[in-house]
C-alpha cells in the first residue's frame, strides 16, 4: 500500500533512507479508514532544506471535519466503557510500533520540518513515545491519581498541533485524551503532516477500535471547522497567541472546554556566580536548539553586568562552531527554517534589530545555497522597549540584555505579555528558590534549559495560554 517517494534519492548519501516508506498521496484517516477528501483538493508537503516535494496530502474541509467528529462521537460509546486496563493496553501498544519505527519516524521528521536528525532522532521521537509509554500506565489508575473524586471523560476531544514538533505534539495530546477515555479529531499544521500520518498508520496497525483517534489534515479553515463543530467537548491547541484568541471568542458561551499552549518569549538569566561554560551551553540550547522554533525558546538573554563581557566572549566563539546545514547530516546543529513565510519573518525581524540600532551579531558560517536558512544571531544591549525583546520571533535570534540587582533581573524578566518559561543560572539555591518564586513563568528551569519529561506538567500564564499539558495535570484537562 505503501510506495517508496522518488524524494529519498538525494537523501541516502547522508542519512540512509532507504527503509522509508512514505505514500505519495495521503487521504484522511477517519473511522479507522483512509478516505479521500470531499473536495478532492490536495496540497504539497515539501522538504524545507531544498524545496523538494514530497507528498501531497488532503485538504479537508468541513464535511470531512463533520465525519470525522461523528465517527470519534460513535467510537465515544465503546471507547469510555471499555476498561482501563484494556484501554492502556492499546496505549502501551501504540508506544511500541512507534518505537519499533523509530528510526523511519526521525527521518520522515527531519525532511518534513526541516529539524536536525540527530534532534529528532535523539530527542523528538523518544519522547513522543515515552509520554504514549507514561499515559498508558496511567490509563487504569486514575482513582489514584485523583483520590477521593469521580473523575469523567469529556468526549471528542478536538486537537490542533503546529509544525515546531509534529509528532511530539501529537503524542502530548493523543495519549492522556485517550488514557482518560476520550475520543480524538487531531489537525497537523498544513507544513508538517507527514510524521501525524504515520502515526495513523500505527494508531491503524494497534487494532485500536475505528474511529478512536481521526486524523484530518488541512490549513486554517479546517481547525476552525473542528473548534466551532458543536459535538466537539474539548479543544486542546498549541500554536500562535493570535489563533488562541479567536478561539477563546469561538468557544465563548459554548461548554467546550480548552487547554490554550500558546506564544512565548522566555527570559534566560545568567548570574556572576553561575558555572558559565556550562551556562554558554544552555544558552545555545536555550534559543538554537530546533533553529530556535521552540514556543519556550529562551530568546531573551539577561546576563549579570560583571560577567557580561566573559559571557558574550564565550557566546559567539561557541556560535561559530555550530554548524548550518542539511537537516539529514548527522553533523548538522542548526537545520532548515520551516518554511519560506517563517523565513520572511525572521528576517524581517533582524533588520527591524538593526535599524533600531542595537549591535548585531551574525555567525559567518556557510549556508546551503537551495532551502531556508538562518544564521544564528545575536542582538547586544537591547532595549527592553524594542520590539526584538517583545515580540516572539520564533527563529535563531537571541536579544541580549544586562543587569547589576536580583530585583532589576525580575522586573526585566516578567515586562512581557508572555510567561511561558524561564532559565536560572546560578551557583546559589536560595537564588534559585528566590527567582522561581517570583519570575511569572509556568516552566522555570535552574542550570538547565529545554528539559521535558512525561512525568512534568508543561503551560503558561499571560498570553502564552492556559491549562497544562504532561503528568497528572494533563490527565485533568480531559477529565471532568
Amino acid at each position: 500500500m505503501s510506495t517508496k517517494n522518488n524524494a529519498w534519492e538525494y537523501a541516502d548519501s547522508i542519512e540512509n533512507a532507504s527503509h522509508i516508506n512514505l505514500r505519495k498521496q495521503y487521504d484522511l484517516y477517519i473511522d479507522g479508514k483512509w478516505v479521500k477528501p470531499s473536495s478532492n483538493k490536495y496540497f504539497s508537503s515539501s522538504n524545507p532544506h531544498d524545496e523538494k516535494h514530497i507528498a501531497d496530502v488532503s485538504e479537508a474541509n468541513e464535511e470531512d471535519v463533520d465525519l470525522a467528529v461523528q465517527a470519534a462521537e460513535k467510537a465515544y460509546e465503546l471507547w469510555s466503557k471499555i476498561s482501563a486496563a484494556e484501554r492502556g493496553k492499546y496505549i502501551f501498544r501504540i508506544a511500541r510500533l512507534m518505537q519499533e519505527q523509530a528510526r523511519e519516524l526521525a527521518v520522515i521528521e527531519s525532511l518534513d520540518s526541516g529539524k536536525p536528525i540527530r534532534e529528532a532522532r535523539d530527542i523528538d521521537i523518544p519522547l513522543a513515545c515515552n509520554h504514549f509509554f507514561y499515559y498508558a500506565g496511567w490509563a487504569d489508575k486514575l482513582e489514584y491519581a485523583f483520590p477521593n473524586q469521580h473523575k469523567k471523560s469529556l468526549g471528542v476531544a478536538g486537537q490542533i498541533i503546529p509544525w515546531n514538533f509534529p509528532l511530539l505534539m501529537a503524542a502530548w495530546k493523543i495519549a492522556p485524551a485517550l488514557a482518560t477515555g476520550n475520543t480524538v479529531v487531531l489537525k497537523p499544521a498544513e507544513t508538517t503532516s507527514l510524521t501525524a500520518l504515520k502515526l495513523a498508520e500505527i494508531i491503524e496497525a494497534s487494532g485500536i477500535p475505528p474511529g478512536v483517534v481521526n486524523i484530518v489534515t488541512g490549513f486554517g479553515d479546517t481547525g476552525a471547522a473542528i473548534v466551532a463543530h458543536p459535538k466537539v467537548s474539548k479543544i486542546a491547541f498549541t500554536g500562535s497567541t493570535a489563533v488562541g484568541k479567536l478561539i477563546q471568542k469561538t468557544i465563548a458561551g459554548s461548554n467546550k472546554r480548552a487547554t490554550l499552549e500558546l506564544g512565548g518569549k522566555s527570559a534566560n538569566i545568567i548570574f556572576g556566580d553561575a558555572p558559565i561554560d556550562q551556562a554558554v551551553e544552555g544558552i545555545i540550547n536555550g534559543i538554537f536548539f530546533n533553529q530556535g522554533h521552540v514556543c519556550c525558546a529562551g530568546s531573551r538573554l539577561f546576563v549579570e553586568e560583571s560577567v557580561a563581557e566573559k559571557v558574550i566572549r564565550k557566546l559567539k566563539h561557541r556560535m561559530q562552531s555550530l554548524q548550518v546545514g542539511n537537516p539529514l547530516d548527522k553533523n548538522t546543529d542548526v537545520g532548515a527554517i520551516n518554511s519560506k513565510e517563517q523565513l520572511k519573518i525572521i528576517n524581517r525581524y533582524i533588520d527591524i534589530g538593526i535599524k533600531e540600532g542595537s549591535e548585531f551579531f551574525q555567525t559567518d558560517c556557510a549556508i546551503p545555497t537551495e532551502g531556508y536558512y538562518c544564521r544564528p544571531t545575536l542582538f547586544i544591549n537591547v532595549a527592553q522597549s524594542s520590539i526584538l525583546a517583545q515580540e516572539e520571533i520564533f527563529g535563531p535570534v537571541l536579544t541580549i540584555q544586562t543587569f547589576r540587582t536580583v530585583d532589576e533581573v525580575i522586573q526585566k524578566a516578567n515586562n512581557s505579555p508572555y510567561g511561558l518559561a524561564a532559565g536560572v543560572w546560578t551557583d546559589k539555591g536560595s537564588k534559585i528558590f528566590n527567582l522561581t518564586s517570583k519570575l511569572k513563568a509556568g516552566v522555570v528551569w535552574a542550570n538547565t534549559y529545554n528539559k521535558f519529561d512525561p512525568s512534568s506538567p508543561f503551560g503558561g500564564y499571560k498570553e502564552s495560554g492556559f491549562g497544562r499539558e504532561g503528568g497528572l495535570h494533563g490527565l485533568g484537562a480531559y477529565l471532568k
